[in-house]
């Protein structure tokens, strides 16, 4: 099971756009931009031309030309000064939902998970998942606690997520002990 892409805040139901990556500023003085991929495939971010601002009021023809730390040194064909890169800086990158390849059916975009609510396997309700985060191991859903301003990150694994209904918009979980604040376990339990 996994995730693809990073989260779309706000996005409730499935999105048409896809956030693919962002601008983080100028790279050198000839008005070329050094850009972050969320993609799978880093460099494939390039095939999803045109991409688009979240908003769609601007659209940018990316292309490659090397790798360097943290990203890429590209060109946008709209942008040939130092200057013009640098009002780019955050800028985020999305592309069309038609323009990504199929997932297979255990894998899903972050923007797809993004506000689902969260049940147990009692059908109790835990709450909707805030963010999707992936520090180099397995993916983690940040839930929003259901009635609290507590989050929570759950393991997105088959065992601690055994299903995933994009079209119910909902999430059934079974948590591993110790995960959720009122768990039954010996550390909270303890006075």
């Amino acid at each position: 099971m996994g995730a693809i892409g990073l989260p779309c805040h706000g996005a409730i139901q499935m999105t048409d756009l896809i956030q693919v990556g962002a601008i983080a500023g100028a790279y050198g003085v000839r008005g070329e931009v050094r850009i972050k991929s969320y993609c799978a495939v880093p460099e494939d971010i390039e095939t999803y031309n045109p991409l688009l601002s979240e908003d769609r009021g601007q659209s940018f023809d990316l292309a490659i030309l090397r790798p360097i730390k943290n990203g890429f040194a590209a060109r946008i064909a709209q942008v040939a000064t130092k200057e013009e890169a640098d009002a780019l800086r955050g800028v985020t990158l999305f592309a069309e939902r038609g323009q990504l390849p199929s997932l297979p059916d255990d894998e899903f975009y972050y923007a797809d998970l993004i506000g689902l609510e969260v049940f147990d396997t009692g059908g109790v309700l835990l709450g909707r998942v805030k963010t999707v985060n992936n520090h180099g191991a397995d993916d983690l859903l940040e839930l929003q606690l259901a009635g609290k301003t507590d989050t929570v990150f759950l393991p997105f694994t088959k065992a601690a997520v055994p299903t995933v209904d994009l079209a119910a918009g909902r999430i059934v979980a079974d948590p591993p002990l110790g995960i959720l604040p009122d768990s039954d376990t010996p550390e909270s339990t303890q006075g």
